[in-house]
């Protein structure tokens, strides 16, 4: 698939407001009080559900490389890795801010009761560490390990589900289907050795 550089660019605009645009829903469904009776805990999780479906895009795209031999996929790989960044920064600042009300001690307090919060916040400072290395300057500095240290994007996965799981509790259809697809991904990954 060729297109100019200018044409790329475009197309990279297109998709980065595409991407922000369930972020922009949110917040124009908070101030317009559509979220139900929970609005916190509604804006909370559709923040989670996001971080976790940009996870599943980003890690789709080797994969959508290899099956369709075309290398345009990974051109943007970044971009849905720091989306997922972002709205998994927005899901933890919206527990942190306005569930827990900058309670630190609350914060404290709960995660010996709720081991989901645990994997919650494991996985998100794997998730920070991805994104701060992601930049071309980190990767030409940290060389090799730098493709070892990414690798873990898919411990990220896997924690991201759990936490999942274990937050829904009952309900698992969803995060069901999250698992099924990380599985397949992961399946693809180590087929095509890691």
């Amino acid at each position: 698939m060729y297109l100019s550089k200018r044409g790329w660019s475009f197309i990279k605009i297109i998709i980065f407001f595409l991407c922000l645009s369930p972020f922009l829903l949110l917040i124009n469904s908070t101030i317009q009080d559509q979220l139900g009776a929970n609005p916190i805990q509604a804006l909370h999780f559709n923040l989670g559900d996001w971080a976790l479906r940009f996870l599943c895009i980003g890690l789709a795209l080797k994969p959508l490389k290899r099956l369709t031999k075309q290398s345009w996929p990974l051109r943007f790989r970044r971009m849905m890795g720091l989306f997922t960044f972002f709205y998994a920064s927005s899901h933890f600042l919206v527990y942190i801010v306005l569930d827990l009300s900058l309670s630190w001690e609350e914060f404290v307090d709960e995660v010996p009761k709720s081991p989901y919060i645990l994997v919650g916040l494991f996985t998100y400072l794997l998730l920070i560490a991805l994104a701060i290395t992601s930049t071309k300057a980190m990767q030409k500095r940290l060389g090799k390990r730098w493709v070892q240290l990414h690798k873990l994007v898919y411990v990220a996965g896997i924690s991201a589900v759990i936490h999942y799981l274990w937050l829904v509790k009952s309900d698992i259809g969803e995060p069901l289907i999250y698992a099924s697809i990380m599985f397949v991904l992961l399946g693809f990954r180590l087929q095509n050795y890691i």
